[in-house]
């Protein structure tokens, strides 16, 4: 089988979750001894994955441009996976026509549009109370009231036009499965729940005496981060502080700005340090993992690594929702700055209720984040749907006429900025 993946970015899987999960598919498919290249037309960084190690081929592929027609028509893939919907408004046009019998695989990363929505209600709400305290109503709107909020965003649109335009798409939160089945009315058949693929630690974990400090991690670029940052800076920390004043907040972050940097106060404990060489090892000397998240979607790889380090962890609402199921969550989860403040408190002072949510997050990694399961179920998936191809299709009308509609304008649009390009 002969997989070729078009990135959005090359993976990063040190600089953010939605990298890592990319090198978790990748893996998966590297894993069945399939051919696997990956190509996008960002440029490269300086953490960007060593895919030649995996045996994966690197093509750096360009917008609007023919030569991507002659690249995918030789190499004549099995399977095209698109990272995020942006490469597949670009690029599936293309893929149709050379390579009509191609699964076609939409990799979200998380649900975009969600998470635009949601910092659109922050951005309302901070119009309303410029300090709030307590964020419950940001995650009020639910069911039909979030329908109604997104259901006319550009990006909403865009976004579920491409799942519907896709054979699959992989939903790494399983809430936003029922959010965009039971609300938005999407096929469940287009749809596979696909999380972070973890391997449980083999090496025994710090405990609570070999600790110190709270820590707070996530790439910077990352909108709902800084806002996390800002939101500790004012209004959680201090509160913490006050009741624990020999404690350390420490902050990391890959492509951290200076606006960031200029939080950065020993004086108050409140300490930027930029991105962590190995984000799990300043992970396990954490004593508290911090995540007060405003808004966001998918799950969090922040929190995902706190599990895997037995760290736990304190967050909102939103970031806790999709990642628990029904299991406890191992630490506490508040929407307001003092019960935040006040579970970080009684985390970091009790060992005994630290040690149960240690525990806790062990066994919710062991029952919803085991790699081998999620794997195999990917795979699975995509062999079926690769037998049955032309009656998978044949049931999406949907996505028939909007890759027939969508398809023409972007092809026309993207030949003249080619010939536009070649004048130029």
């Amino acid at each position: 089988m002969r997989v070729l993946v078009i990135g959005y970015v090359w993976p990063e899987p040190t600089s953010s979750a939605a990298g890592g999960h990319m090198m978790q598919i990748l893996e998966a498919f590297v894993g069945q001894g399939w051919e696997v290249t990956f190509s996008s037309p960002a440029a490269a960084g300086e953490h960007t994955a060593d895919l030649a190690a995996l045996g994966i081929q690197r093509c750096a592929i360009t917008l609007n441009d023919s030569s991507f027609d002659r690249f995918i028509e030789g190499l004549q893939p099995d399977i095209v996976l698109f990272d995020r919907f942006m490469m597949e408004e670009q690029f599936g046009w293309r893929v149709e026509r050379h390579c009509p019998t191609a699964l076609r695989v939409l990799e979200t990363s998380d649900f975009a549009s969600l998470r635009d929505a949601r910092q659109r209600l922050l951005k309302q709400h901070l119009k309303d109370a410029p300090e709030p305290d307590d964020c419950t109503a940001l995650f009020a709107p639910q069911g039909q009231a979030l329908y109604a909020h997104m259901a006319e965003a550009d990006m909403t649109l865009r976004e579920i036009a491409a799942i519907y335009r896709c054979d699959l798409s992989l939903m790494i939160s399983d809430v936003e499965i029922d959010l965009l089945t039971q609300v938005f009315g999407v096929p469940a058949n287009l749809l596979l729940w696909c999380p972070l693929m973890l391997q449980a630690p083999d090496s025994p974990l710090p405990g609570f005496a070999e600790r110190q400090h709270f820590l707070s991690i996530g790439n910077f670029r990352h909108a709902p981060n800084w806002d996390a940052v800002q939101w500790m800076k004012t209004a959680v920390w201090p509160l913490i502080r006050a009741r624990l004043p020999q404690a350390q907040l420490h902050i990391y972050g890959a492509y951290t700005p200076p606006k960031a940097t200029a939080l950065h106060s020993p004086k108050q404990g409140f300490l930027v340090l930029d991105r962590a060489e190995d984000a799990l090892v300043v992970m396990r000397q954490a004593r508290v993992a911090l995540a007060p998240l405003r808004f966001g979607a998918g799950i969090k790889g922040k929190l995902a690594d706190a599990m895997l380090c037995g760290t736990p962890s304190v967050t909102t609402v939103m970031g806790s929702e999709g990642m628990q199921g029904a299991l406890p969550w191992p630490g506490a989860v508040a929407n307001d700055a003092q019960g935040l403040a006040a579970a970080a408190v009684a985390l970091y002072q009790d060992p005994q209720r630290w040690l149960l949510a240690q525990a806790q997050g062990v066994r919710l990694l062991a029952e919803r984040y085991a790699a081998k399961p999620h794997q195999e179920a990917l795979i699975a998936r995509l062999q079926a749907l690769r037998g049955q191809l032309g009656a998978h299709r044949l049931g999406n009308f949907t996505g028939t006429l909007l890759r027939h509609h969508h398809h023409k304008s972007t092809q026309y649009m993207a030949q003249w900025i080619e010939a536009k390009n070649r004048l130029d």
